[in-house]
């Protein structure tokens, strides 16, 4: 946890320093909503969504609309799944996390080139799991005592190679991603 915690301080002041630094004249009437992120990256099961405690890819979905000026929301869903053994048997488990993302974009304040959005985000949501069993598997089936509510914090970027597509990378406390922006 804290790897992750210096990580996110060095990228923003990374990201407040170089914004800075590359500044332009911006718009900044610019929407950030109606955009169709699609993303892939890794995630620690162990604390995010209270499952596995290892890493693994993980597919993500949202969509992003505005809300008030450099405020958006974004209902989301995201897919994980994985194999694993419990008292020698195995089994495979599922996760769908759903929820939504609230992003507030700094752009105005770092005066950021047209090209740079920068954000930071809170998610919450919960998860819907579903197990498989190994054939004679007679144990307790039910032996995760994880709270499918989740919060999650975000720190992340989008660079515009045009007006309808971006690349994105978004850092969090549970599930990072990169992925593509389709404005």
């Amino acid at each position: 946890m804290k790897k992750r915690i210096l990580t996110l301080a060095l990228l923003s002041i990374f990201l407040i320093f170089g914004a800075n630094l590359s500044a332009q004249n911006k718009n900044y009437s610019e929407n950030h909503g109606g955009a169709l992120n699609l993303g892939l990256g890794i995630g620690g099961y162990g604390g995010y969504y209270g499952y596995y405690g290892r890493t693994l890819p993980v597919f993500s979905l949202n969509y992003e609309f505005d809300v008030a000026n450099n405020f958006t929301l974004a209902p989301f869903i995201t897919f994980v799944s994985y194999h694993d053994y419990y008292n020698n048997y195995g089994y495979r488990e599922s996760v769908i996390p759903i929820g939504v993302k609230g992003s507030y974009y700094f752009d105005e304040i770092l005066n950021a080139n047209s090209n740079w959005d920068f954000y930071l985000a809170g998610s919450l949501g919960f998860s819907i799991v579903k197990t498989s069993w190994d054939d004679g598997y007679q144990g307790n089936k039910d032996y995760r005592t994880a709270n499918p509510l989740f919060l999650d914090l975000h720190i992340g970027t989008e660079y515009h190679l045009s007006n309808r597509v971006g690349l994105f990378l978004d850092l969090s406390t549970g599930v990072s991603t990169v992925g593509l922006a389709i404005h």
